[in-house]
């Protein structure tokens, strides 16, 4: 048997082929929505995916003010924060944060599902996330994806 055609190939820095993708957030839920955000930044849905490495896409999420949480997630969901100080701890619902800042809300619940190391920041970074349909990003010539196509 010939070993020598079974090698394993793996992505490294300078042979992923990692693309601009658009994903319309309008009337999606949260949490399917990040699932699958994290799998493209990841490069889950790529032949030559590498754990270890950053394979993934660049995405840009437009519509972040229109998303949906189902159930009562809105007002007894709470995420916890703490100030540094003795008795910071605070705590704020879903809310509250979209109220502010839309995007910091599909921000966090990607960031969840990214590896918690230097990976992890790395492919955050590969994240856009506006609250409009305009984004800065025509200069790279992004493709639009239908999110709810990919399995």
């Amino acid at each position: 048997m010939d070993t020598l055609s079974y090698k394993t190939i793996s992505a490294n820095k300078a042979t992923a082929c990692k693309e601009w993708v658009v994903v319309d957030a309008a009337d999606m839920v949260l949490g399917r929505l990040a699932t699958k955000v994290a799998k493209l930044l990841r490069g889950k849905y790529k032949p030559n995916y590498t754990p270890h490495v950053d394979c993934g896409d660049n995405v840009i999420i437009l519509n972040a003010d229109k998303i949906k949480m189902t159930g009562n997630k809105w007002d007894q969901r709470l995420f916890f924060y703490h100030s540094g100080y003795p008795g910071g701890q605070r705590e704020v619902t879903p809310a509250e944060i979209f109220a502010k800042k839309p995007e910091r809300l599909v921000e966090k619940a990607i960031k969840g599902m990214l590896p918690k190391n230097r990976l992890g920041r790395q492919l955050f970074r590969n994240l856009y996330v506006y609250t409009g349909t305009e984004h800065k990003h025509e200069a790279q010539q992004p493709k639009v994806i239908d999110i709810n196509a990919i399995k």
